[in-house]
């Protein structure tokens, strides 16, 4: 039988709410028809859509990453600043659309600041550099008398937006990147940028670019010749992970947060060790700024061969299955049992394309299976992560992933109130029963929800998704000293109580 052990004095750190993030890039229909319709009906003044306002704030959305992504490498900022009907309609390269130029920086900056969202901005190194990432960050936080500073000014904006975070280009170790470059130009390049950026506002975070996967063929390399450029003068160094079920391999796919931790644990270990050349007591942590289920291998857009498309195509819109939110489930898992090291966090994206949000233009706006652990997550994880020993519990063989723990847990407590948060996935296919220890503490689970993958299929549409959500979690039973909780099978389970020493 597997053991969960836990106990309040012994934590992994506070979980930052930026681990709550999330991603908006000008591809697709994330943007038009997704977060901003002017005719829709339930839009505001400024052309958003209040629907999808509402379920990004019920999914607990704390943070949007923007312009991209792709989109940022080939990205004019300046052309999309200023009255709307000067702005002229541009070829995004990265998808090969026809970008209408309605939503800019000041359209997203004072989008966030109504929602009570942080923005997480980014800079093009792909086909710029140094001048203009400088420019675009005096814009944001200049204060007046500087050129740049003025002209947000003179475009109806007085105070500055103060962003805080700020990503040094999006997968420049990625062929497909416009402006790829190899570790040693791009290090140069973000160490440059980041020390001219901080000139202009010390006070700012900054996200060096790492690897676009665990499997690039530079993955590790990559991350140890940036970091020795840049270490010094950056906060933070950026993961991309997305996950899919390939040929049926049910398995592999439910043992993703396995993969997710190893990628985790050696990002970890070679930041460490330039720190550690350094003679540093710096720390670098993680910004994971894109990760989700994305069925890649069908879905893909086609990149160059595809013909170039206008008025918001509809490109990468994956529809999840029940499967796919358990794994999102376990994902999380994954982040909050590193929020030691793990600072920042965006499921991309948010609305349409790969997202927990969809809408039809002019229609409603409805939640898919991926959208409810996401937002019980966010809504239960509250103050400390937990260490989280899992022991005594079976594994499960999978052919990417080698054997994996069948039951996985992460913890969360919130200091001041004893609120306790426990979530748990079983990835087999059998139910399985978990004995909770917490020695020398009092514990008490009140309630938790399940999401099941007892289903296959995509949910298609709003009325099978918004159907297909979680359900009251298995019996508990309290004993003397110890808990038991029922896990259903290939379930994701978020359980809430309390927890005191």
């Amino acid at each position: 039988m597997t053991t969960i052990t836990l106990h309040p004095d012994f934590r992994v750190g506070p979980v930052d709410r930026r681990v709550f993030g999330s991603f908006v890039e000008h591809l697709g229909r994330c943007v038009y028809t997704g977060i901003y319709e002017p005719d829709h009906a339930t839009a505001d003044e400024f052309g958003f859509r209040r629907d999808v306002a509402d379920l990004t704030r019920e999914l607990g959305v704390t943070m949007l990453r923007y312009p991209g992504g792709n989109f940022v490498s080939n990205y004019t900022w300046e052309d999309a600043v200023g009255p709307v009907e000067q702005r002229k309609p541009f070829l995004d390269l990265a998808w090969r659309t026809v970008e209408p130029n309605l939503v800019g920086t000041d359209e997203f900056l004072q989008y966030c600041e109504r929602e009570g969202i942080e923005p997480m901005m980014a800079v093009n190194l792909g086909t710029r550099g140094i001048d203009a990432a400088i420019g675009l960050l005096e814009y944001c936080n200049g204060e007046a008398g500087t050129k740049w500073a003025d002209m947000r000014i003179a475009n109806g904006r007085e105070k500055p937006y103060g962003v805080k975070l700020w990503c040094l280009g999006n997968e420049m170790d990625g062929p497909w990147q416009i402006g790829h470059k190899n570790a040693d130009e791009y290090g140069r390049l973000a160490a440059a940028t980041g020390r001219a950026m901080k000139q202009v506002d010390p006070s700012i975070e900054l996200v060096a670019c790492g690897s676009s996967s665990m499997m690039m063929d530079t993955f590790g390399s990559w991350e140890r010749t940036v970091l020795s450029h840049c270490y010094d003068v950056v906060d933070h160094i950026s993961m991309h992970a997305y996950y899919e079920e390939l040929d049926g391999d049910r398995a592999s796919f439910l043992g993703s947060g396995t993969a997710m931790e190893k990628f985790v644990e050696r990002v970890v270990a070679s930041a460490d060790s330039i720190g550690a050349e350094k003679r540093s007591d710096k720390r670098i942590t993680i910004s994971f700024d894109e990760w989700n289920v994305w069925y890649l291998v069908s879905r893909f857009p086609g990149e160059a061969n595809l013909p170039v498309q206008r008025d918001a195509p509809r490109i990468i819109e994956d529809r999840y299955s029940a499967l796919d939110a358990v794994v999102v489930g376990d994902l999380l898992v994954t982040l909050l049992r590193h929020t030691d090291r793990v600072a920042v966090a965006c499921l991309a994206q948010l609305v349409n394309v790969i997202a927990p949000i969809m809408t039809e233009p002019g229609g409603e706006a409805w939640r898919q299976t991926t959208f409810h652990p996401f937002a019980t997550a966010a809504r239960l994880a509250q103050g400390d992560a937990l260490q989280v020993q899992v022991t005594d519990g079976p594994v499960m063989a999978t052919d990417k992933h080698g054997d994996v723990p069948v039951v996985t847990a992460a913890a969360t407590v919130d200091p001041e109130t004893g609120a306790l948060a426990l979530f748990v996935t079983n990835r087999s296919a059998a139910e399985q029963t978990v004995t909770l220890r917490h020695p020398g503490a009092t514990a008490r689970i009140e309630g938790g929800t399940a999401v099941l993958a007892d289903q296959a299929g995509a949910r298609e549409n709003q009325a099978d998704a918004e159907a297909y959500g979680p359900v009251d979690a298995l019996p508990v039973a309290h004993g003397d000293g110890l808990i038991t909780l029922t896990l259903a099978p290939e379930s994701w389970t978020a359980f809430h109580g309390t927890l005191s020493a």
